[in-house]
């Protein structure tokens, strides 16, 4: 109904995740007395949940006893009131709105990379460790997922790997310099601060112009690396290193050689991987199909809402508030 209204009375485009898209329609759901979310909530809830749904919801939250919220939590109305950090915000609150107000919450908003000492819904998150405090919501989604609709087939594209984005991490900055001026790749940087008058620093590209390329390489900047998710739906072949963080995503889950071609943590394998896929095109495709039906689960909003609206409701019921 609201992206109707927009399309019906506004020029936007919808099959570009614009930030101008995304606020309007967000702003247009504030019109939208909170007592409609909080009546559809058992509606929504009476959906099928299968055990495909039930399996996500245990992964986002992990947590598995009860617990007590500390002074940091806020109540839902507080945090309507207060909070500032507006793609989170309003990608959190799209669930939250279905929950009564004086329900308490905590939250961190922001690349995260640690673990909260209390249970806290967050974007990002480490795969190792006892993780279970940090629990993923879909945040900051306009960034993050994105899905492209990838028309070149494989083995009419280019047969070297491509990567552009900002490097103010070791990591990321070793792998330019190493990498940049390779036949095999078309690798830059493309900060807008620091090092610029270097050899690596090139011109950004676009989606389309990167999908010309076999090869998409994805590593991780602050937290995760946000291009995989498009580079998965695309007919190019995703080469990364063993991730250390996840999103709702679930990168964690991820199988290497199966989603995507696994490189060494120092990439130093990089070119030998170019250079195999390029000639085994069959091995290839079978990994890009293998991504492609990874991504399918993220695209149905029914059930995107559901598992959101559980993982909600599992943090209510284990902090004894519902």
């Amino acid at each position: 109904m609201i992206k109707n209204f927009i399309q019906n009375h506004i020029r936007i485009d919808f099959n570009k995740n614009t930030k101008l898209t995304y606020y309007l329609a967000n702003l247009l759901k504030q019109l939208v007395p909170d007592i409609y979310y909080r009546q559809k909530l058992q509606e929504m809830l009476k959906e099928d949940v299968d055990e495909h749904i039930l399996q996500r919801v245990s992964y986002y939250n992990k947590i598995q006893d009860s617990f007590e919220l500390d002074s940091n939590a806020v109540t839902i109305e507080n945090f309507i009131k207060n909070e500032k950090k507006k793609t989170y915000y309003f990608d959190l609150l799209e669930y939250l709105r279905y929950f009564d107000k004086k329900l308490k919450i905590a939250y961190l908003f922001g690349d995260i990379t640690t673990i909260p000492e209390t249970p806290s819904f967050l974007k990002s998150r480490p795969i190792e460790g006892d993780n279970q405090n940090s629990i993923i919501m879909k945040l900051n989604k306009i960034r993050h997922f994105i899905f492209v609709n990838d028309k070149r087939k494989f083995e009419d594209k280019k047969s070297i790997a491509v990567w552009r984005g900002k490097c103010y991490g070791s990591r990321r900055q070793l792998f330019v310099k190493k990498f940049y001026n390779s036949s095999q790749c078309d690798i830059g940087q493309t900060n807008s601060k620091g090092e610029l008058n270097v050899p690596w620093q090139k011109n950004k590209l676009s989606l389309e112009e990167q999908l010309q390329y076999k090869f998409l390489i994805a590593i991780e900047g602050n937290d995760v690396a946000s291009n995989l998710k498009w580079a998965m739906s695309s007919n190019s072949l995703v080469l990364m290193a063993k991730p250390k963080y996840e999103t709702w995503f679930m990168e964690g889950t991820l199988i290497p050689n199966h989603h995507y071609i696994l490189l060494k943590d120092d990439y130093a394998d990089l070119e030998e991987k170019v250079d195999y896929y390029s000639v085994h095109v069959e091995e290839a495709q079978k990994i890009i199909d293998n991504a492609h039906n990874y991504i399918e689960q993220f695209k149905d909003k029914k059930r995107e809402d559901t598992i959101s609206l559980l993982v909600l409701k599992k943090y209510f019921e284990q902090s004894g508030q519902i």
